[in-house]
């Protein structure tokens, strides 16, 4: 179960390191303290974070292995083309704040801050190539070794969750012979800069996020960010790490939606950018947080079966669509997942919380809640069912049809009181996201586990052994 989310006020968290100050003039343009930066890696996201850093005050030195890049940036040449950067680099290196050298050690031993911003490319087995990045850490390790003051280390190179505590973390240790929380500190912090407008991006970011190893990098890290604005996220290392992983997979998933329903719709005759802009002007459902939350499975009477239609559709026209083809799989795969962790309770007296898809409807028409109750019932658990929304004897027409067909004797498993519909329950489903779930834990015994599928119930399960939650 991972920790909440803590989003502090930057002003309330950003403080000064007395221990720093000797090294640190006043900055009347940024209101905050300059700093010396090296930045290792004079690539994309290194060259723009160091020339938006200096721009803002703060001494930065580039350190890079391509003697070609350390000659253009000393001469004030950008290394690469990106809208604003040139101006910022010939501007910021005329004035004396920004150098570039291929010795780390030089760089290192003046700095407050260093940040790495290496590239971690795919390897061989579609895995991410970390040998660079392991390099860098342990020249950074051997440079603290020969530090006295207390160095801050961002890392903001992509990636995989466990990196930092897994291998950066131990590689400066073992390198400097000292401690992270004490003599160093380390900061993960994914980049989210677009090319064509990464300046602007750097500073006016929507979101800073920021996964420390302690609360004094933290601090400083926070110190170094607060001047460009946005929300600052203060997050567990690992799902610093995962944001950015997860951000570029969802990017991507948007670019191969929107082109299958390009296909879809050329195959019909339709206009596809005419039937996306319609799609995009829904902020509510469409482009929107809805949906977006780890959970159980979708249902319903409208998203299955408009799913169907349009990949039978595709196929009669011979489209291909592999994404959309396989979403009621990856349902299906998400309901028996959920089967498993309750199974593997070796319980048998199960209450599941919730029939219907959705709280505030009685629609029963493919819902995951009544799958997941059919195949418990297969497997010869004693069930019992709650929803306070659900009243058999007024379901009529498809609804009453699809109940009595997937589930006869429903009637025999539904108790209307909610505390008696637990009562003598090995294991609590919470699989609807109704309110009056959320405060299950108060009414449940201590030999009661409570799996909570939507979440409804996790700002009360914080911590308690009882509670498990799906996902989270």
């Amino acid at each position: 179960m991972s920790t909440d989310v803590i989003r502090p006020r930057v002003e309330q968290v950003a403080s000064r390191f007395t221990d720093l100050e000797s090294d640190r003039t006043s900055d009347p343009r940024v209101g905050t303290t300059q700093q010396k930066i090296a930045i290792v890696g004079l690539g994309y996201v290194g060259s723009v974070t160091g020339a938006c850093l200096a721009d803002a005050g703060h001494d930065v030195t580039f350190v890079e292995v391509n003697h070609l890049k350390v000659a253009q940036l000393n001469a004030g040449d950008s290394p690469i083309q990106e809208k604003e950067l040139p101006a910022l680099i010939r501007q910021n290196n005329a004035q004396g704040r920004l150098r570039a050298t291929d010795d780390l050690g030089a760089a290192l031993g003046e700095a407050n801050t260093v940040i790495v911003c290496v590239g971690t490319p795919t390897g061989r087995n579609g895995d991410v190539h970390l040998r660079d990045l392991e390099k860098v850490c342990l020249q950074i390790g051997q440079a603290i070794a020969e530090r006295n003051e207390w160095l801050l280390v961002v890392i903001t190179s992509t990636i995989p969750p466990g990196t930092t505590q897994d291998l950066i973390i131990p590689r400066l240790e073992d390198e400097s012979g000292k401690t992270c929380g004490a003599d160093f500190g380390v900061v993960f912090s994914p980049e989210f800069l677009r090319e064509g407008s990464a300046v602007a991006d750097f500073r006016h970011p929507e979101v800073t996020i920021l996964g420390a190893s302690d609360d004094q990098a933290l601090r400083a890290a926070i110190e170094l960010y607060a001047p460009f604005g946005g929300q600052v996220d203060s997050v567990p290392v690992r799902v610093a790490e995962t944001v950015k992983l997860v951000g570029n997979a969802w990017h991507a998933l948007k670019v191969v939606f929107a082109n299958e329903v390009g296909r879809f719709c050329e195959s019909e005759t339709i206009d596809s950018r005419i039937v996306m802009d319609i799609f995009k002007q829904d902020r509510r459902l469409n482009v929107s947080p809805a949906y977006l939350n780890p959970g159980f499975a979708f249902g319903g009477s409208c998203l299955p079966k408009d799913l169907r239609t349009l990949n039978y559709r595709a196929r009669l026209n011979g489209v291909d669509m592999p994404v959309l083809d396989n979403v009621l799989r990856s349902n299906q795969v998400h309901i028996d997942l959920a089967l498993r962790r309750i199974e593997e309770y070796g319980a048998r007296r199960i209450t599941v919380l919730g029939l219907a898809f959705k709280h505030g409807t009685d629609d029963l028409r493919e819902s995951p809640n009544l799958e997941l109750v059919e195949r418990l019932l297969g497997k010869g658990y004693e069930v019992r069912l709650h929803d306070d929304g659900v009243r058999l004897p007024r379901l009529v027409g498809e609804n009453r049809e699809y109940l009595t067909r997937t589930l006869p004797h429903v009637a025999a498993y539904v108790v209307e009181d909610l505390d008696e519909a637990i009562r003598d329950a090995d294991v609590i489903v919470v699989a609807q996201g109704n309110k009056a779930y959320s405060d299950i834990l108060d009414r449940v015994t201590p030999s009661q586990k409570v799996l909570d599928l939507q979440g409804v119930a996790r700002a009360a399960g914080a911590g308690s052994l009882q509670y498990d939650g799906f996902l989270w």
